[in-house]
């Protein structure tokens, strides 16, 4: 008997149609089924009407050999006539519209393994919404429900085109696994786990100030929540015999189908297995962005998967974009009869195997001819697997991971340079990368590991049952598949063509030539002091202040009593960065106010004036000829920076506290460091009309970070290792701005330069 190929003029409701299958079904429709009408399930957004999104969703690439064939007026009387929108979601579907006669449900979640409520939610709790919309409408619509191959769960052998056979409680399944989001919930917020993560969030957050290190810990605490439910879905589709709570829930949707729906209606499940690139329509190589085995292969070609736990035999069970859609919609032309559902595997192991060796062939093939840019090297050499299994490897990875961690504690412990921070790069490259490896062999396991084909026969027969005629464009026959010609000509051009422009992993130097300003009056560049602009901190500084006004006799006993009070003062910065400036000032205490203005002013100047970098100076400068307003910031007192005050439209730093002229040693207010600059930077934008996403900052210490990331610019000037790493993790330039040969001065002052080395910075 002949299957129908012709939908006529039906109305079909699609769920998921902004989505990788949804997107191609959409255009098969309009592009081949020129009579039906479609209904698009579409998610409402505030402030953008339907036919606005519609319009966006239709000016995807899917859509483009569709416009250009028929014209754009053909392309309007499809969004006024043939398309309707309906406001909903997953969660929310209004009742079915009476008119409905065929349902596509291809929405999904799109990852293996999400939070369990979150994939019982989007799988079941989604479909279950689905069957109780078309109830609520009255209609009799055929259902064709897109599941995956793999809901059979962890098994051998041939696996039927046939109802599951399992009896696990779905429902109570389901009310479990919402419940599981309130019981981690509760869990995160008992005392020890927060104390635990405040610890690990001071230590590394610590000098940014409080809520830096509160907005760290609540970050963990999500992190947590989200990794246990990951680890309670793995662990519970396992012990049910499901590979992950992706393909459980999917089994579980199937049953709701069949309850809820295929009992007494008609009801089509259609199972693809690993869904991928067209091969031929709407044009070869369609994909709309990264599937399930893309990632594996990308990482490959980077060279990051020296080995994988596959077995070289296993059947990579891969099935092009554009079979899938060919065979929802013969199915759907070709319904179930009442009560007793069809069900289609649109696969390729059966008829047309493709083993992992296979696989890998093809990929060691076209990345060695079509290599993969690298930074230094010329281009990425791909490795050669040799398989020998997940506990090798697994154990390989952690050794790589302990050793990777030994070499970046020791550069902590180093200083931040350029040769460091470029071994940091490379440290924090490599732990991405073994993360990367650790969790591809944790996702990809079971699917590379099975020894499961699926039986096609039922898919088969559909598509041997079409018209010969059209068999070509809307057949669905997987032995027509030439894999080398698929992988190597469509498939991987296609998706290292939407990553070859970021494959070339850069990282920010000090040697970079600096980016042409663009001129703009509402632009701050924001610059710290010590460390950043000079070539000092406030110990030094203080040596400069006090070496003016010590007899030489008095001078001996001012160092030693500095070096005795340095490990004090060295706590204090370790724990906060405002502590030490407090503890430090002190020493000020007893100074005549007009004396220090007077040593400021005099030799205290000119030493200054050697301690500042030209490359700050001609950035800041720079930055005044753009329009911008310059701004230098220190968490001191700002009385010893105003020898540069002609460089900036602004100078802020603190003041001290007289008494009777003299300098009590207290500060007038907290000093300017860390969430408070930040603070301050916020409300001084404000004032200033500033636009703080378009504005520079440039600061050296781990406590600029907190201000630095509120700008869209910032830049880490020969940082410490905290800042550099984060620098490096956020992608920001990096700047090494040294004192060339005797600074922007003309006269050396001498004062015990050793010392500079006891404070991280001023």
């Amino acid at each position: 008997m002949t299957a129908k190929t012709d939908l006529g003029s039906s109305h079909v409701f699609l769920t998921g149609g902004t989505g990788f299958v949804g997107q191609a079904i959409v255009e098969r429709l309009l592009s081949s089924q020129p009579g039906t009408i479609i209904h698009l399930l579409i998610r409402p957004k505030r402030g953008v009407t339907p036919e606005a999104r519609l319009r966006t969703l239709l000016k995807k690439p899917v859509f483009t050999t569709w416009r250009e064939r028929v014209g754009e007026a053909e392309v309007e009387k499809a969004v006024a006539g043939r398309l309707r929108v309906i406001e909903g979601d997953m969660g929310a579907i209004p009742p079915m519209p009476r008119e409905i006669d065929i349902v596509i449900h291809s929405a999904s979640a799109v990852t293996f393994d999400p939070p369990i409520d979150q994939a019982f939610d989007t799988n079941l709790g989604g479909a279950m919404a689905l069957y109780e919309s078309i109830r609520a409408g009255g209609g009799d619509p055929l259902v064709v429900h897109v599941s995956t191959c793999y809901v059979g769960g962890i098994r051998k052998g041939v696996v039927p085109e046939a109802r599951l056979t399992h009896d696990v409680d779905w429902r109570a399944e389901y009310a479990a696994a919402k419940d599981s989001r309130v019981r981690v919930e509760m869990e995160s917020r008992q005392p020890e786990t927060l104390s635990s993560m405040m610890d690990a969030a001071r230590a590394v957050h610590g000098k940014e100030g409080p809520q830096a290190v509160a907005k760290a810990a609540e970050i963990s605490r999500v992190e947590w929540v989200r990794s246990r439910l990951v680890d309670y879905g793995r662990a519970r589709a396992e012990s049910l015999g499901w590979t992950d709570v992706y393909t459980l829930t999917k089994a579980f949707a199937e049953r709701a189908a069949e309850e809820l729906w295929g009992g007494e209606h008609r009801l089509s499940v259609v199972r693809p297995s690993i869904i991928e690139s067209s091969l031929k329509h709407p044009y070869p190589g369609w994909i709309d962005g990264f599937k399930v085995a893309d990632p594996l292969i990308l990482a490959y070609g980077r060279g990051v998967l020296p080995q994988f736990p596959g077995l070289p035999d296993t059947v990579l069970d891969v099935i092009p974009v554009d079979y899938v859609v060919n065979a929802i919609l013969a199915v759907a032309a070709n319904p179930a009869k009442k009560g007793t559902p069809d069900y289609f595997h649109v696969s390729s192991g059966a008829g047309n195997p493709l083993p992992i060796h296979r696989m890998f062939d093809n990929m060691n093939v076209f990345f060695k001819a079509n290599p993969i840019p690298h930074e230094s090297e010329g281009h990425v050499r791909v490795p050669t697997w040799n398989f020998p299994g997940y506990t090798q490897v697994a154990r390989a990875i952690g050794n790589e991971e302990r050793k990777n961690d030994r070499r970046e504690k020791r550069l902590e412990r180093r200083s931040s340079n350029a040769a460091n921070r470029a071994k940091m790069g490379e440290v924090l490259r490599r732990r991405s990368d073994l993360e990367t490896l650790r969790n591809f062999s944790e996702l990809y396991r079971a699917y590379v590991q099975t020894e499961i084909i699926f039986d096609d026969r039922n898919t088969k027969a559909l598509n041997d049952s079409l018209p010969a005629k059209v068999r070509a464009d809307l057949g669905f026959d997987v032995t027509a598949i030439d894999w080398e010609n698929y992988l190597q000509q469509v498939h991987f051009p296609s998706i290292t063509g939407m990553t070859r422009a970021f494959a070339v992993r850069s990282s920010p130097t000090g040697g970079a030539a600096e980016k042409a300003l663009p001129e703009r009056t509402d632009v701050l560049a924001v610059f710290d002091f010590e460390g950043t602009v000079v070539d000092s901190n406030i110990v030094q500084q203080y040596l400069w202040v006090r070496s003016a006004g010590f007899r030489k006799a008095a001078w001996p006993g001012e160092v030693a009593g500095l070096l005795t009070s340095l490990p004090r003062y060295l706590r204090a910065e370790r724990r906060d960065r405002g502590e030490f400036i407090r503890a430090f000032l002190r020493r000020y205490s007893g100074m005549p106010a007009r004396r220090l203005e007077a040593v400021v002013s005099g030799g205290y100047k000119e030493v200054l004036l050697r301690h500042t970098m030209s490359a700050a100076v001609d950035r800041i400068r720079a930055h005044r000829a753009a329009g911008h307003r310059t701004v230098l910031v220190t968490g001191s007192i700002a009385t010893l920076t105003e020898p540069l005050a002609s460089l900036f439209d602004d100078i802020i730093g603190g003041s001290m506290h007289e008494k009777d002229g003299v300098l009590t040693g207290y500060l007038a207010q907290p000093p300017l460091v860390d969430e408070a600059r930040a603070a301050w930077l916020t409300r001084y934008a404000e004032i200033h009309g500033m636009d703080l996403s378009q504005s520079y900052g440039y600061g050296d210490s781990h406590a600029d970070l907190v201000w630095l990331e509120l700008l869209g610019n910032p830049t880490a000037v020969s940082p410490d290792t905290h800042l550099s790493r984060e620098a490096l993790r956020r992608r920001w330039s990096i700047r090494d701005w040294k004192r060339e040969g005797r600074g922007i001065g003309s006269i050396e002052f001498p004062v015990a330069e050793p010392l500079a080395a006891a404070s991280s910075k001023g």
